[in-house]
């Protein structure tokens, strides 16, 4: 106790609430309601859930997904990835998945930070900050959860705290955090995982180049000695490199790539399954029909009709 404190009276301030705790009540406060939340800061977006979520399907972009409260369970092919709050799921390349919220209650709802970032970011802070990850030959896979240390988590909580900030001051400011945050990550224990496959595309042995090849071309017939051919590998070195980072083959991904595209028009109106089919590369509407009540659960309009309902 100081000399002039008064008898009786805390010797230190009230401890502060820790870094995750002060994350979950900004972004409970800025999203008060279940649903998804574009921010002023473009490459950020807070998502709330108050109870368990049925599965969804979709295509995870390159970014970094850190849980602030609840748990969540993500599904590559056969490969299930669970993770909770101070954790995050970091993506390097685009990849077919499900998820879903597993752990959330209206009292401690599911909260979520959700990160873009281009693969050429990545590369950038590599080059800039002269970071040395000993590169290797192999891939490796495409998605996987790491843990939040304290440095990652003060650049989070800087970013959650410009959300209060006038918009055209948190989308000037943000630019350095996030620089920030993607050195952090790369810094980390995890960081050969995040950059290796931005680096095997720089030597023209990565996978980026061909699921880019196959995102131009989802809706037409596309035989693998030709991705192959456009991405100089061996048909084999293709297959074998494309599984360990996507957990999938390339006609496999192709077919989710059309199936989500699919999915998408329907949702939109205007369109029925026929054209749906026909528009993202079937000849065959039995078959469409088939492979989409095998990915979604259920045949085309009646997907669609279930997914408006819950909306």
């Amino acid at each position: 106790m100081h000399a002039d404190q008064a008898p009786g009276s805390a010797a230190e301030p009230p401890a502060q609430p820790d870094r995750l705790g002060r994350m979950a009540a900004a972004v409970g406060r800025l999203l008060p309601h279940d649903g998804r939340l574009e921010t002023a800061v473009p490459f950020l977006s807070l998502l709330r859930a108050s109870q368990p979520t049925p599965v969804t399907r979709g295509v995870l972009k390159p970014s970094c997904c850190v849980i602030l409260q609840g748990n969540k369970r993500v599904h590559l092919a056969s490969e299930v990835l669970d993770y909770g709050p101070g954790q995050y799921l970091a993506v390097s390349v685009d990849l077919p998945a499900s998820g879903q919220v597993v752990n959330a209650t209206p009292a401690l709802p599911y909260l979520l930070l959700n990160i873009e970032f281009e693969p050429a970011e990545i590369a950038a802070v590599v080059a800039e900050a002269r970071i040395d990850l000993n590169d290797g030959a192999q891939p490796v896979r495409g998605a996987f959860v790491g843990s939040t240390d304290a440095s990652l988590q003060e650049a989070l909580c800087k970013l959650v705290a410009l959300l209060d900030a006038p918009p055209q001051e948190a989308v000037f400011l943000a630019v350095g955090i996030k620089r920030e945050i993607i050195y952090r990550l790369l810094t980390g224990p995890h960081g050969r995982q995040l950059y290796q496959n931005v680096v095997l595309d720089q030597q023209d042995r990565g996978i980026g180049k061909a699921i880019a090849w196959l995102k131009e071309r989802y809706n037409q017939p596309v035989r693998v000695e030709e991705l192959a051919q456009a991405t100089n590998m061996s048909v084999s070195t293709l297959h074998h490199r494309f599984k360990a980072v996507t957990t999938m083959g390339p006609m496999q991904y192709q077919k989710q790539l059309r199936l989500q595209q699919a999915r998408a028009l329907l949702l939109n109106g205007g369109t029925d399954a026929a054209t749906a089919a026909y528009q993202v590369g079937y000849e065959s509407q039995s078959q469409f029909s088939r492979e989409y009540r095998r990915l979604f659960g259920a045949p085309p309009m009646q997907d669609v009709k279930r997914l408006r309902a819950a909306v």
